[in-house]
């Protein structure tokens, strides 16, 4: 108990900000030079590996070659982000998306969503997507759970009916989720930040945003 007791006495001293700077350390020396990412792309993935304890990522996360600077210009205007989930919506701060101008939404527990997805027997992320299909050239589109709303939203991108200024596909699991996020790799138009195979989720998904949006203001 003295020892649980300690290690909480270290971590008050430390503070939330402290925390961090010294995570961020303990990754910057276990990763080994030459990094895999460098410069802005490393920022994100360290974030990533800060949220999730995977060295692993290194191997994994992909990029657009636009990602990064189409995501922070649509941040920097104000854009709409959508979630796949809820998780993934309460994993990226107003206190962080007000002073941008952006706003976060997820339209999963829509009723009109729900209503669509009863009727047409599909699931509701695949029917959220199309809720919000008018609102999306532009936009970021975060989807850190269900392969189905990024086949969806590859499906009317593919058709010329949305142009998203970026989207972080990181669904997670075994049906679908490497074979959804393949095809985002295969996209030339659509910049896109993934991971290859079955890792995700929505905290990761959400995570990514959080630095684009860190990365933003440190140039404001």
């Amino acid at each position: 108990m003295n020892n649980v007791n300690e290690r909480l006495q270290v971590n008050k001293r430390l503070g939330p900000g402290e925390i961090e700077k010294r995570s961020f350390a303990i990754i910057d020396a276990e990763t080994p030079v030459p990094r895999p990412f460098e410069g802005k792309q490393w920022r994100i993935v360290r974030r990533m590996i800060h949220t999730t304890a995977d060295f692993e990522l290194l191997s994994l996360v992909r990029f657009h070659p636009d990602a990064v600077l189409k995501g922070m210009a649509a941040l920097r205007k104000g854009c709409l982000v959508v979630t796949d989930t809820e998780m993934a919506r309460m994993g990226i701060p107003e206190r962080r998306m007000k002073p941008l101008g952006c706003r976060v939404e997820c339209y999963i527990n829509d009723a009109a969503v729900k209503e669509k997805a009863l009727r047409e027997k599909t699931t509701r992320a695949l029917a959220a997507v199309d809720a919000v299909l008018h609102s999306l050239d532009g936009g970021i589109y975060v989807v850190g759970n269900a392969p189905t709303a990024l086949l969806r939203l590859l499906e009317w991108a593919d058709k010329g009916k949305c142009k998203p200024a970026l989207i972080v596909g990181m669904p997670v699991g075994f049906v679908n989720a490497a074979e959804s996020k393949a095809l985002l790799m295969e996209q030339k138009d659509i910049p896109y930040i993934t991971i290859s195979g079955r890792k995700g989720g929505s905290a990761l998904a959400a995570c990514v945003i959080n630095q684009l949006a860190e990365l933003v203001f440190e140039e404001l």
